[in-house]
């Protein structure tokens, strides 16, 4: 792979890669098309991250539909698609050692609060791929906000030669955000979950800057009445450091299981 791309690279060509963890949706290819309208060549990574995954169970069930992911990204005129096994990822154990990078907090908040360790596995899986394709434009969606915080801080510390692109969420007709792990609801509970993105259109209206307390217990007040779902957390966080926000650049961030499925959202609130 790295030989590939460093021919084209010495040849001219800019590299646009897209890393995915498979179960593709129209979410991941509106990345591969933005990828494409950027650069000469497109590179789409599936592979599926034990080390973050906290919940083995999880990692169990995350769907793989490596055939039908082939023929999406090929319609949508991907280049080459890199599908690595977790020994060639991770040679030196089955699950992988871990490095040691400065976040800067990031990752004790929101998801790394809920999920210990998680952000360690996606710092060294990402930190791997980004070694492995060398230099590039690196496409990620900022439905998982706190991840592209997470990898542009690594990216920096790091001091690779890769730019951090984020690129808005996409979402369903009825606003829920789109995720691989949409295919494990069960019918009832898809139409129940776009309550999710209709509460944080509601945070949107009611943000004044400075009554952060105040919108979160309207949303936990408003998921209580909803037996359905189980909140994780919510939070309005600034959106460079993800600590409790200020007046300025505020995202809310919001986790919350459906059923089995855990599902996560966010809005730009400014």
């Amino acid at each position: 792979m790295r030989e590939t791309l460093d021919a084209a690279r010495n040849s001219g060509k800019r590299i646009g890669f897209v890393p995915t963890m498979g179960a593709l949706h129209a979410g991941h290819i509106a990345l591969v098309e933005r990828a494409r309208a950027d650069n000469d060549i497109v590179v789409v990574s599936i592979f599926v991250n034990p080390t973050q995954f906290n919940d083995p169970s999880d990692l169990k069930n995350y769907p793989r539909t490596p055939e039908a992911d082939a023929r999406m990204l090929e319609a949508a005129h991907c280049d080459i698609l890199f599908l690595p096994e977790v020994v060639e990822m991770y040679p030196e154990t089955a699950t992988g050692n871990s490095q040691t990078i400065q976040l800067n907090g990031l990752d004790e908040v929101m998801e790394g609060r809920f999920r210990p360790g998680h952000f360690n596995g996606v710092v060294n899986i990402v930190s791997r791929l980004f070694n492995v394709i060398g230099e590039c434009r690196a496409y990620f969606g900022e439905k998982d906000f706190q991840q592209l915080a997470v990898v542009r801080r690594m990216t920096h510390e790091l001091s690779l030669p890769v730019e951090i692109v984020g690129c808005p969420i996409i979402r369903e007709s009825d606003g829920l955000a789109m995720s691989s792990r949409n295919v494990r609801l069960t019918p009832e509970e898809r139409i129940t979950a776009p309550f999710i993105y209709k509460t944080l259109q509601k945070v949107k209206q009611l943000w004044a800057g400075d009554n952060a307390d105040e919108v979160k217990r309207l949303v936990e007040e408003a998921f209580a009445a909803q037996p359905e779902f189980k909140l994780d957390y919510f939070e309005i966080a600034d959106r460079d450091t993800l600590q409790p926000a200020t007046q300025r650049r505020a995202v809310a961030c919001i986790a919350v299981f459906l059923g089995k499925v855990r599902l996560i959202d966010n809005i730009l609130l400014d």
